[in-house]
């Protein structure tokens, strides 16, 4: 399609044409490929994105070659764009989960500008890169998920246990575990508080090993899971987590909700706690995520993949845990779940300020402390004055 210089139709839900005509300073019409728009509206839902930034649409040859394009490219055929993808948090979606999901929804040509930035486009034919390694570096295979090391194709990062009330016995000093995640409770009354969580989350904290933690659920409503959500807020307060607050969905009569109301109800916690200051996450198996978990859920929040006695699972969306197994593990009595992790989620949370690290913002109805004021007296040509000083 052919459009001219500042047209503002709406093309589609989330698009209008000017964001693609060329940001040289000739005011001239300019090519738009609709499959490129297209695709983009679906990048848009499989991220569940609040905005889809267009640095770069269509160019003209003398733009292209201003900007360092070697003037034969797909932008100048209105086929590519250069986009920075909004999450719901209002902050940039990592490239790395942007390639990835370009790649699924059908983008023939993918690359990695930087950690904000991606390109995107329509060409005939296949190309992958990743602009980090430089301007034409071609990945050295087939898939973003293999090469970002995304996933269990991927040597984990971490290894860890999870571990609850069920784990009464545990020699913290022979633990060699990397991180731990901890059952804090069940259920929507903050008087469920897991039998072990005080215990458990004081050993690891006490041998330095990084913690995260889940709550079991029960909720059949939103509104019962919002409940959880205050339960669960109540019995971490106060703590530090280096690893995220785990939602767990598994009972049997919740999963015969079925997807949509299953979606609500795992959407309707994640989104209390998340609004609490934390880094929130979806625990689930194989089964529940892939058939029973809406894509906008598992493209939004960090994914606890439960698969075990498998050599690869064959989940095709993105996780940061697997559980790959129930076995033994040092200074654990007894069984406990076995755990690999593939993301940096201690330097991620550090530096959102998140899960009790950095200042959190009050509720929105709370009232600021009134300033605290200085009793002052003054004696000025033999007249004496009183007086409160309050700073500025």
């Amino acid at each position: 399609m052919t459009y001219h210089y500042g047209d503002t139709e709406q093309i589609s839900p989330h698009f209008r044409a000017l964001e693609f005509q060329c940001k040289c300073s000739a005011r001239h019409e300019f090519q738009l490929d609709e499959k490129l728009v297209e695709l983009l509206e679906k990048l848009y839902t499989a991220l569940n994105c609040t905005a889809i930034n267009v640095s770069s649409g269509f160019r003209c040859l003398s733009h292209d070659k201003a900007v360092g394009g070697s003037g034969t490219g797909q932008h100048i055929h209105g086929k590519a764009a250069d986009i920075c993808c909004i999450g719901q948090d209002g902050q940039p979606i990592d490239s790395r989960l942007v390639c990835i999901a370009a790649q699924e929804v059908g983008f023939s040509g993918i690359a990695r500008i930087n950690a904000t930035y991606t390109h995107v486009d329509t060409r005939v034919g296949h190309w992958y890169g990743d602009e980090t390694q430089g301007s034409n570096y071609c990945i050295p295979c087939n898939d973003f998920r293999e090469y970002f090391g995304i996933g269990k194709e991927a040597a984990p990062m971490k290894k860890g246990i999870d571990i609850s009330y069920c784990q009464k016995k545990v020699d913290w000093n022979a633990v060699n575990a990397e991180f731990v995640i901890v059952r804090a409770g069940y259920g929507r009354y903050s008087t469920q508080k897991d039998s072990m969580f005080e215990s458990h989350y004081a050993g690891a904290k006490k041998r330095g090993i990084p913690v995260g933690a889940y709550w079991y659920s029960y909720a059949k409503t939103p509104e019962e899971a919002r409940r959880e959500a205050d339960a669960c807020i109540a019995v971490i307060a106060g703590k530090q987590f280096e690893y995220p607050i785990y939602y767990d969905v598994e009972e049997k009569d919740q999963l015969a909700l079925g997807k949509t109301k299953l979606s609500a109800i795992i959407r309707a916690f994640l989104e209390r706690v998340e609004a609490a200051g934390y880094f929130v996450g979806l625990y689930g198996s194989y089964s529940s995520l892939t058939n029973l978990t809406d894509e906008s859920i598992r493209s939004r929040y960090a994914i606890w993949l439960a698969h075990w006695d498998v050599e690869k699972s064959p989940y095709s969306g993105a996780y940061g845990i697997w559980q790959y197994k129930v076995g033994t593990a040092a200074g654990v009595t007894g069984d406990c779940d076995l755990d690999y992790c593939y993301v940096d989620y201690p330097a991620k949370i550090k530096a959102k300020g998140l899960n009790g690290y950095g200042s959190t913002h009050p509720p929105a109805d709370t009232e600021p402390e009134p300033a605290k004021g200085v009793e002052i007296e003054l004696t000025i040509d033999g007249k004496q004055y009183k007086g409160t000083v309050y700073p500025k």
